[in-house]
């Protein structure tokens, strides 16, 4: 299992034009590498990788900050209903196009940008004052 899902990560990353071992080493996959795979649009297997791969790594991004938010701040509030992972990743890659300036950050630094921007949090409301 682990042979497949490091050979679909390879896969994506050489699709999207950076090779895997260079770009690992160095910095990881960045914040444009990431709104690249995630614009793909062709329907044969190199988009559907790459797509596959936006998706799963959106999802992990996300439930990690769930899973990390039970006692640290949050950075993002998701709607009711939840937005489909396509309007999130046509909204995400429309954020990374806008702000290529961040483009070279690591992918999950740039993710977290985008979703506290797209999913603001509701303001707490203000202590009320004990004093009569």
């Amino acid at each position: 299992m682990r042979k497949v899902l490091f050979a679909a990560a390879g896969a994506a990353a050489l699709l999207i034009g950076q090779p895997v071992a260079a770009q690992t080493q160095t910095r990881g996959i960045t914040t444009a590498t990431l709104a690249e795979a995630c614009a793909s649009e062709t329907r044969e297997a190199a988009g559907a990788i790459a797509v596959g791969f936006c998706r799963g790594f959106m999802a992990g991004a996300g439930q990690y900050h769930r899973e990390m938010s039970t006692d640290r701040p949050v950075i993002f509030c998701l709607p009711t209903p939840s937005p489909s992972f396509e309007a999130a990743q046509a909204s995400f890659v429309a954020w990374a196009r806008g702000n290529p300036q961040l483009g070279g950050e690591q992918a999950v630094d740039g993710m977290l940008r985008w979703a506290a921007a797209a999913y603001p949090c509701p303001a707490a409301p203000a202590p009320r004052s004990t004093r009569r």
